[in-house]
């Protein structure tokens, strides 16, 4: 610290205890300016302000979300689970969704009761609920850093059971459950309950009674289906993750009786060329896009973009039951075999799908864009559309390169040219504005006509992708902007800055590869973009994505705005697919309200408080649904995997833990885990740093992002899990290192693994082998 920084803080300076004690009233609200005003800061102090704001960040006491300081910890509002309750007969909670591989152990929170509990407010052990979270002021008891009230109770303790049947010689049976957390914990299911479940069905099973001594019992309350079949593969990830499959009979009623749209409330945009553009298997099509030269002599080199959304507001109305239903959902769910949709079918594909030839309503927007590419205004309207044709990437892509088919080739000259010149026009702002730019490529895994895989590919990345992306960003960008303006509550999608941690540990790993990662002023995107275009095309191109990728924030929903880092933009909103998100039906809904376009408003009475308690619902609804599409994807891979062990593969190491080595397949993508203990005859020392597993006698290093051969061991469909044995040697890694990690074990933060063969030998170990110590999405 300069000095002069230090004796204006001996001059009346405002102590630390009580900058961070403001900062903490007023969580999410404040920034640099809030502070100097709240204590009378003048020019003079701002830079001894700065200075000290910068310090407490370094030292994690506080971080930046966008312009706002804020005390680090967990959000005002989160889903948690109910765990136990503490010496004092007082509920403990821990959030819902916590990654302990990235995060450390969960926090914990102590639950408020009022002595007259509201409705919907009276929680138990095993309980999931909605929580309003602060950070104690007093001294940290039990370990127990944050104190929740309850908002909702939204699920209560299970005492169902899902799992594979396996049937007893008696007629009776044993459940084997699903959940990895369960395993080894099996149900007894008398003869008389088994409902006529038949060996290697998928059942959920009601808890009778749980023994002293035994196994538990349990009674068989629905058939599934038999796990040869892969769609009772997805029917796993839905059943475990509670996601709702039936509609309320009142919601099915509201959707039965809803009508066609007409011109009343609606400008008639039917003669506006929109075409769709989706996979060829989407099974909703809720935007529609258009594009042409601006005939503005002002605007010369400029374009006129049309975005047309489907009018999902006008049917689902707030408070209704289709409102209650999507809510709930907060999110479509998209399987290999199925869709869980948001909105029932007579909704999101048909009323609201943007089908060729079909008047549907929408709710638009007409956006200029200068020669730049950037764009200078947009105005929103409720319009009457009517869809020109329907196209799959590949096909729209086709016809630009030359290659039209009998759907594309009338469009070509006046509908997709225009298009594709506005979308060059609107890259170069975009690559000025130079977004987080990872190539992660998603694999796809298609089935046959029985519901068996068929095989896993990557489809290509076209323009067509891109266009559509960038025209959705653009539409979600100026829906943000024209509700701000309005000064309206609503839902924004953030996502923040990595931290200072991940950002230190990111500089750590770069350089073990000599790669400068020179951080100048404010974190931005470009910085992380500079690392990426240096190992471009090289070997360690893959492992460098997945590294900057695990150093990013998880973007979410959030009624305050802290901007979108990934996207390198200040505002964003979610805007353009209220069919299957949530979210974008809020953003609908405040839209319509702000401009006076009719039916289907935000109610006037919402609060951004409501708004961000659903904000925390619907990111929960979100990862829950990313966790059940990556378990059915593994299960799907498990179970065509099953009849190869013993077979030989490529892959990729696209984990490294203190368990071993997670293995991505090359031609399936599947993961699969080679455990610690059967890597070798020797100590492995996990190098988080290095993102290794690194042999201590002979220096052998398996690092995240080699290519390893391996063969399977072990192939487990329910859990969708794959074991896997190391063919491949390890790299050596350089002598100084070696002699590092040998030190690096007495120390006790550090744990050195043993091989298989190594543990055999633990008795007299030799001194090499002795043992000393402990181990984005827009």
């Amino acid at each position: 610290m300069g000095t002069s920084v230090a004796k204006q803080r001996d001059s009346g300076f405002p102590s630390t205890d009580a900058i961070v004690a403001f900062i903490r009233a007023h969580p999410g609200k404040i920034g640099t300016r809030e502070i100097a005003r709240e204590f009378g800061l003048k020019n003079a102090d701002r830079a001894a302000l700065k200075q000290l704001l910068r310090e407490l960040a370094d030292e994690g006491v506080i971080k930046k979300q966008g312009k706002d300081i804020v005390e680090p910890g967990l959000p005002a509002t989160l889903l948690a689970d109910i765990t136990k309750r503490d010496s004092d007969g007082e509920l403990l909670a821990v959030p819902a969704e916590w990654d302990e591989v990235e995060s450390g152990e969960p926090p914990k929170i102590r639950i408020h009761m009022p002595r007259r509990a509201k409705p919907g407010t009276a929680a138990g052990v095993g309980d999931r609920a909605l929580l309003r979270v602060e950070k104690l002021d007093e001294r940290v008891r039990d370990g127990v850093a944050y104190r929740g009230r309850i908002l909702k109770v939204l699920d209560h303790a299970k005492t169902r059971v899902l799992g594979l049947f396996r049937k007893n010689p008696d007629g009776g049976g044993r459940l084997i459950p699903v959940d990895k957390k369960q395993a080894g914990r099996e149900l007894n299911i008398a003869k008389a309950d088994t409902q006529g479940a038949e060996d290697g069905d998928l059942v959920s099973v009601d808890l009778v009674r749980s023994r002293g001594f035994g196994l538990a019992s349990g009674k068989v309350k629905e058939r599934l289906g038999s796990i040869a079949s892969e769609k009772a593969i997805s029917l796993i990830a839905i059943h475990a993750h509670d996601i709702p499959q039936a509609f309320s009979k009142s919601a099915l009623a509201e959707a039965d009786a809803a009508q066609p749209p007409t011109l009343k409330g609606r400008e008639d945009w039917r003669d506006v060329p929109l075409v769709t553009i989706d996979p060829p298997d989407a099974k909703d099509h809720d935007d529609a896009v258009h594009a042409v030269a601006d005939s503005d002599p002002n605007n010369k080199g400029g374009f006129i973009v049309h975005v047309a959304i489907a009018d999902v507001a006008f049917y689902v109305r707030p408070g209704s039951a289709l409102d209650h239903d999507a809510l709930e959902r907060g999110n479509s769910v998209y399987f290999p075999d199925r869709v869980v949709p948001m909105l029932p079918e007579r909704i999101s594909n048909n009323l609201c799908s943007l089908v060729p030839g079909e008047p549907r309503g929408a709710l638009a927007v007409r956006m200029v864009i200068g020669a730049d590419g950037r764009k200078r205004s947009h105005t929103f309207h409720r319009v009457l559309m009517r869809s020109a044709a329907k196209l799959a990437y590949a096909q729209a892509q086709a016809a630009i390169d030359g290659r039209p088919d009998d759907t594309t080739g009338p469009l070509l000259d006046k509908i997709l040219k225009p298009l594709y010149a506005a979308y060059a026009t609107v890259k170069r702002a975009r690559d000025e504005r130079d977004p987080l730019d990872l190539d992660l490529p998603e694999r796809k895994i298609l089935l046959k006509a029985d519901g068996t895989v068929d095989r896993v590919v990557v489809p290509e990345r076209l323009d067509a992708h891109r266009l559509i992306e960038e025209f959705m960003i653009l539409a979600n960008v100026a829906a943000a902007e024209m509700l701000e303006k309005k000064s309206l509550p609503l839902i924004y999608r953030v996502h923040d800055e990595p931290t200072l941690e991940k950002v230190h540990a990111l500089q750590e790993f770069l350089k073990t590869l000599d790669l400068p990662f020179a951080k100048a002023g404010a974190l931005r995107p470009t910085v992380f973009n500079r690392v990426l275009a240096q190992v471009k095309g090289h070997d360690a191109e893959s492992l460098v994505n997945e590294v900057v990728l695990r150093s990013q924030a998880q973007a979410e929903y959030s009624a305050e705005n802290y901007g979108h880092f990934g996207l390198n933009l200040r505002r964003y909103a979610h805007f353009t697919s209220p069919i299957r998100r949530y979210a974008d039906l809020v953003v609908h809904r405040a839209l319509i309200r702000s401009l006076g376009l009719g039916e289907g408003a935000m109610p006037d009475n919402e609060t951004i408080e409501n708004l961000g308690e659903v904000a925390a619902q619907i990111s929960v609804t979100e990862r829950r649904a990313m966790k059940a599409e990556r378990e059915t994807a593994d299960r799907l891979i498990a179970h065509f995997l099953a009849d190869r062990i013993g077979a030989t593969f490529q892959g990729r190491i696209s984990g490294v833990t203190r368990a071993g080595l997670f293995v991505k397949l090359t031609d399936t993508g599947a993961d699969g885990l080679i455990p610690v203990r059967s890597l070798g005859d020797e100590y492995f020392n996990h190098d988080e740093t290095r993102h290794a597993l690194i042999g201590s006698r002979s220096g052998a290093m398996h690092r995240l992002g080699d290519v390893v051969d391996v063969r399977l061991v072990e192939a487990a469909p329910v859990a969708g899990a794959l074991r896997f044995e190391l063919l491949s040697e390890g790299q050596v890694a350089a002598r100084a290192h070696r002699r590092d990690f040998r030190k690096a074990k007495s120390h006790p933060g550090n744990k050195v693994y043993p091989g298989r063969d190594a543990r055999k030998k633990r008795r007299k170990p030799d001194k090499a082998g002795k043992k000393k110590g402990k181990s984005w999405k827009r």
